[in-house]
């Protein structure tokens, strides 16, 4: 990465040599239990190289923030000058995000807020929404599978927080370094296109437990423990697209945020909370016996003839073995903004899914689930979006994210 221009110091360099060149999961690989430990030894030198077949972000391991942010091209543009204006943009961000994740000042629009940090695992994710090819002309180059979402019983989706032309996710370590990239970003995008919503989250900060372990929601579960792994033979299959020819090796993105309805769960006691997940809350693991990784055993049964995972529990009817084999990378975040009118809290999950296809994947578990899951009456999905996350650039070019959609 080329220095600054400006002469300003790096953000890295600011933190001096003792932890420079640590490498905390790049893209492409989960973070072994050394990785992970290395990394929470030095938060601030984490870094995940932007570069590779996919985008970052994907499967990175997961880092403590993220700030999620949607744009709409500006209103009144013709088809041409949004096509015009978006691949500038994505020029420049793309240039943008490499120097950020290495580290380094922004070469426009710096503003100082994380320049005494590092790196910090930072990642920048970027989904083009379906509205985004007709805005710039380009709607025979629009996947099928970009179609919307269907319209699933008891959502109560605000458009105003849902969809958008284009999707940024930002994660990293450290709140300071996830805020002053999404900022630059947004400053970048001034004149071409305008914040449509915005929200910020949370998760397990790498170090707080003695050992890694699977992180936990609001609900006090622990969630995450069936996430198809980059080992499992049909692993690209099910979460990287094949075609057209420009997304071959990016993905689709769903995002809902989900209210968790806080105040109802917590009044049930710990015994009734498992029965609706289907696991143990101390240790995740299944009822049906063994520990947090044990398979499911869907078929046993209690001493007295009841079902040892009950028929409504969440991860019965989630589960792929229930829904012919739909699998997803689950990516989610809890968020806590505040409280509500009626005083209970305005929290819950910021619930994102990395898959190959959409109608394969997130629609026919969540028409499942809304109809015969326990879970659902303590939800409520409050926001909705689905966006194509082009592949990745490659290192040692002058490509940037979205080339082969614009240029093809």
């Amino acid at each position: 990465m080329a220095p600054s221009t400006s002469g300003a110091f790096s953000r890295r360099a600011l933190l001096g040599s003792a932890g420079a060149g640590l490498v905390a999961g790049a893209a492409g690989t989960y973070a072994s239990e050394p990785a992970a430990a290395a990394r929470s030894a030095g938060l601030g030198a984490g870094q995940v190289d932007f570069h590779g077949p996919h985008q970052a972000g994907i499967l990175t391991p997961q880092q403590a923030r993220i700030q999620l942010a949607a744009f709409d091209l500006l209103p009144g543009l013709a088809p041409a000058a949004g096509r015009a204006g978006l691949q500038a943009l994505l020029k420049r961000w793309t240039a943008t995000i490499a120097r950020l994740t290495a580290g380094e000042p922004a070469d426009r629009n710096e503003n100082q807020i994380a320049l005494d940090a590092g790196p910090c695992s930072l990642t920048v994710t970027v989904g083009f929404g379906a509205s985004l090819f007709e805005r710039t002309g380009m709607q025979a180059a629009r996947p099928a599978a970009l179609a919307p979402l269907p319209e699933f019983p008891a959502d109560a989706l605000d458009p105003a927080r849902s969809d958008g032309d284009l999707w940024l996710q930002v994660c990293a370590d450290d709140a300071l370094v996830a805020f002053h990239a999404l900022r630059v970003l947004q400053q970048q995008a001034v004149g071409t296109a305008a914040p449509r919503w915005q929200s910020a989250g949370f998760s397990r900060t790498p170090g707080a437990t003695a050992q890694p372990r699977t992180g936990r929601n609001l609900m006090g579960q622990i969630d995450g423990t069936n996430n198809p792994k980059p080992a499992d033979a049909d692993f690209a299959a099910r979460i990287f697209s094949t075609g057209p020819g420009w997304l071959a090796g990016g993905s689709y993105l769903v995002f809902r945020r989900i209210t968790m309805l806080l105040d109802d769960w917590e009044n049930l006691p710990t015994d009734r909370q498992e029965r609706v997940i289907g696991r143990r809350k101390s240790d995740g693991a299944p009822l049906s016996g063994g520990t947090e990784t044990t398979p499911v055993d869907l078929a046993r049964s209690n001493p007295d003839g009841t079902l040892a995972i009950p028929a409504d529990a969440h991860i019965r009817v989630a589960a792929p073995a229930a829904n012919s084999g739909a699998a997803m990378l689950r990516r989610g975040y809890s968020y806590a903004d505040g409280v509500r009118a009626d005083g209970s809290p305005d929290a819950g999950l910021l619930f994102l899914a990395f898959q190959a296809d959409p109608a394969r994947g997130f629609v026919p578990v969540q028409r499942k689930l809304s109809r015969g899951d326990g879970l659902s009456k303590f939800l409520r999905h409050e926001a909705s979006g689905l966006y194509a996350v082009p592949p990745g650039v490659p290192a040692g070019g002058t490509g940037y994210l979205g080339q082969a959609l614009l240029e093809g």
